[in-house]
C-alpha cells in the first residue's frame, strides 16, 4: 500500500465516522422515533446547530427556529428560511454575539405560551457560543475566565463547572423558565460519559416530569462507523476506544509506544485532549499539537500515516480540522519541536502540507485519532 493510498483510506474512514454523526440525520432519526412529538418552538445551539436544525424543520417546514452556532457555520440555506432566525458568536473564547445569542435564547424560552411545546437542539460548542450573565459580571470577566481555564490545559469537566457557576442559562437554569407542557432536548455528545449535565455546560439540562432529553450521536457511534468503514476498506481494526483524556504531550508518548510495537491494521482513539498553552501561543489547537507531537514517533516508521482530527472540522481558534502525518512530517526537526513549543504546530504542518481542512462538518463528537499501519 502507497502513502497516498494510505493517506486515502484513513481520510474515508474519517469521514464515514463524522458522518455517522451527522446532526441532520441524528436529528431526524430522533423524530422519527419519537413521531407523537411536534413542536412549536425549535432553538438549536452549537456548532452542530444548522444541521440538527436542518433535520427538524424538514420535518416541520412552518416551525420558528432559533439557530445559534460559530461564526461562518451557517449556509445560505437555513439563512433563507423565513421562519429560522440565526445569530453566529465566537468559540472557544465568547464575544459579544455570545451573550446576544444568549440572551436571545433566554428570552425564547421565557417567552413561550402556557401549553406549548419546545425542541432543544443541543451540541458541542455551546457553552462559549451562547452565554448570559448576572448583573455584576461582564464579557471583559467571561473572557479573561475563560482564556485562563483553556491556556492552562483544564479539562472540559473543570471548565464547564466553572461556567455553571456564572451563567443564567446553563446548569438547567434556561429551561427553568419554561412554562410550556411539553419539552424533548436532543443533543449530540462532545464530552466523556454523555451526560447531558455536561454537555455544554448542562444548557439542555432539565428537571421538569414533561421534559426528555437524549443523547443521539456520541463519540462512540463514530469510532464504531470508523471500525465498520475500516473493515470494508479490508482493513483489520486492532484498537478502538475512547481514551484521548490527558495532555497531548502525554497522549503523544503513550500512543507512540503503542505504535512503536502495533500489528498490521487500523487503530483507533476517541476523546478530547488537553493542552497548556504559553504566552503569546500560535497558531493550532490540540488536534494540530498531538499530531505533529506524535508525527515524531514515526520517523524511522514509513509503514504508518496518522490523522487526529476535531470532528467538528475546527481545532481551536483555527480553520483546520487537524493534521494528517506519516514518517516525513518532523523532518525538520529543531523546526518542529520549535513550533510544538511556541504551540504554533498549525504553521509548522501547513509548510509541510500536513494540515487537515474540512469546513464545518455539522456534528461535534469530541476528537479522533485513527492510525493505519502497514
Amino acid at each position: 500500500m502507497s502513502v497516498e493510498t494510505r493517506k486515502q483510506d484513513i481520510q474515508t474512514i474519517w469521514w464515514a465516522a463524522v458522518s455517522a454523526v451527522s446532526g441532520e440525520a441524528a436529528v431526524s432519526n430522533a423524530i422519527e422515533n419519537d413521531s407523537e412529538f411536534e413542536p412549536d418552538q425549535i432553538i438549536a445551539v452549537g456548532k452542530a446547530a444548522v444541521g440538527m436544525c436542518r433535520g427538524a424543520i424538514n420535518r416541520y417546514p412552518h416551525c420558528s427556529a432559533l439557530v445559534i452556532t460559530k461564526y461562518d457555520h451557517a449556509d445560505a440555506d437555513i439563512r433563507s428560511r423565513d421562519n429560522v432566525t440565526v445569530i453566529e458568536s465566537a468559540h472557544p473564547i465568547p464575544d459579544e454575539s455570545s451573550l446576544e445569542a444568549g440572551n436571545a435564547m433566554l428570552e425564547c424560552v421565557i417567552n413561550m405560551a402556557n401549553g406549548s411545546r419546545l425542541l432543544l437542539l443541543v451540541s458541542g460548542g455551546a457553552s462559549a457560543l451562547a452565554e448570559s450573565l448576572p448583573d455584576n459580571m461582564g464579557l471583559a470577566d467571561l473572557q479573561a475566565i475563560t482564556d485562563d481555564m483553556i491556556s492552562t490545559g483544564k479539562t472540559i469537566g473543570e471548565i464547564n463547572h466553572k461556567r455553571k457557576q456564572m451563567s443564567q442559562i446553563k446548569d438547567g437554569k434556561l429551561l427553568a423558565g419554561f412554562k410550556g407542557d411539553m419539552l424533548r432536548v436532543y443533543a449530540i455528545s462532545d464530552v466523556e460519559g454523555d451526560s447531558i449535565s455536561t454537555i455544554g455546560s448542562g444548557i439542555g439540562d432539565c428537571h421538569r416530569a414533561t421534559g426528555a432529553s437524549s443523547i443521539i450521536a456520541s463519540n462512540q457511534i463514530a469510532r464504531n462507523s470508523a471500525a465498520q468503514a475500516a473493515e470494508k476498506l479490508g482493513l483489520a481494526v486492532k484498537h478502538n476506544a475512547e481514551t484521548l483524556y490527558d495532555d497531548v504531550f502525554i497522549l503523544a508518548e503513550k500512543i507512540g509506544s503503542q505504535l512503536a510495537t502495533a500489528q498490521p491494521g487500523v487503530y483507533i482513539w476517541g476523546g478530547e485532549p488537553t493542552v497548556i498553552l504559553p504566552d503569546n501561543p500560535g497558531r493550532g489547537g490540540r488536534n494540530q499539537a498531538l499530531a505533529l507531537a506524535l508525527s515524531e514517533f514515526l520517523l524511522d516508521k514509513d509503514n504508518i500515516t496518522l490523522l487526529v482530527a476535531g470532528t467538528d472540522g475546527s481545532d481551536g481558534p483555527t480553520s483546520a480540522a487537524g493534521g494528517l502525518v506519516n514518517s516525513d512530517t518532523f523532518i525538520d526537526c529543531e523546526a518542529a519541536k520549535a513550533a510544538l513549543s511556541a504551540a504554533d504546530a498549525g504553521t509548522y504542518l501547513e509548510q509541510h502540507d500536513s494540515l487537515f481542512i474540512t469546513g464545518p462538518t455539522n456534528t461535534n463528537v469530541m476528537d479522533l485519532a485513527i492510525a493505519i499501519v502497514e
